[in-house]
């Protein structure tokens, strides 16, 4: 084998022959060093960048999935924290509603309402006409959505008390400033209303109201809510009351001992007013018990009876 090398600065050649052995030992060489330096490149830049890469990744991933079963795990304390306050939540309203039905059942019983008009052992009728969902869109109800429902149940059940409330205060209001029963709790009527013969004169006369004899300091007891009108000496009624009860009615309460209320006060039905005695012209311990409308004598055992019906 000839190998011939050329000078290019002289333009010279020279020859060199090589052996039978150096025929294969020159060739492998020759291609055996490129391709070990490809093998080596190969092995550097993918094998070893390869094994660098997967590492990397396996540790960046180890860290999002820790990340992840921390955040899981916060978000599961924080539902777990949700769901016991709104558990909390239902029980709260559950007890309050029935705290106010109860209420509700108790009102209706002592007022003596219809049966059914305000009935709070039965759910409220509702009603409307069907309108069908979109299968798409009909879905349970959640958690939030019962809370709105009780909600909405508990003010519908404060409606319903407020309007019984309404209802009670204008009948007690219509109870107190409704005249009845007798202006002392213990006594017997002695005189009473229209034509009698006169007691100190003894001719024919009118008595404008009716006596009630009773022990002297016997309290006197107002028959209705009113306003204190008069309250002292007035002639020939002795220490007398008079009490305004409004739609043009009022009471006196004559030849009273002590008089307990003076003028402006407000008095409620069966209040105490003043002690029973026998001051200006009387004959003995009663109270003259007097009814007006529009300022005229009324027959007051009217008034009187209405309290045993």
């Amino acid at each position: 084998m000839r190998i011939i090398l050329v000078s290019k600065r002289y333009g010279s050649t020279r020859c060199i022959n090589l052996g039978a052995w150096a025929r294969v030992v020159v060739p492998v060489i020759l291609l055996g060093v490129p391709a070990g330096f490809a093998f080596l490149g190969y092995k550097f830049f993918n094998h070893d960048d390869s094994d660098l890469l997967t590492q990397n990744s396996r540790e960046a991933w180890v860290k999002a999935l820790n990340q992840q079963h921390t955040r899981i795990g916060e978000l599961q304390k924080e539902s777990d924290k949700r769901l016991a306050a709104l558990t909390l939540r239902v029980a709260e309203l559950q007890a309050r509603l029935v705290r106010l039905d109860a209420l509700g059942e108790r009102l209706t019983t002592m007022a003596h309402l219809d049966s059914g008009e305000f009935n709070f052992s039965q759910p409220p009728a509702v009603g409307g006409p069907e309108i069908a969902l979109d299968p798409s869109e009909e879905q349970g109800p959640s958690i939030d959505d019962m809370i709105k429902d009780m909600s909405q149940q508990i003010e519908d059940r404060q409606q319903q008390l407020d309007t019984l409330e309404a209802l009670l205060a204008n009948r007690k209001l219509q109870n107190d400033v409704f005249l009845a029963g007798r202006p002392v709790h213990k006594g017997f009527i002695s005189s009473r209303y229209g034509r009698r013969t006169d007691p100190f004169t003894g001719a024919a006369d009118f008595h404008g109201g009716v006596d009630f004899a009773a022990k002297k300091g016997t309290e006197v007891v107002s028959v209705a809510s009113g306003v204190v009108t008069w309250a002292g000496a007035r002639s020939t009624y002795g220490n007398m009351i008079e009490i305004n009860h409004g739609n043009g009615f009022t009471t006196r309460y004559g030849h009273c001992e002590e008089v307990e209320v003076k003028v402006g006060d407000i008095v409620k039905k069966g209040q105490v007013i003043g002690l029973v005695g026998s001051t200006g012209r009387s004959t003995g311990p009663h109270v003259h018990f007097e009814v007006r409308k529009d300022g005229h004598s009324v027959d007051p055992i009217t008034y009187i009876q209405r309290a045993n019906r």
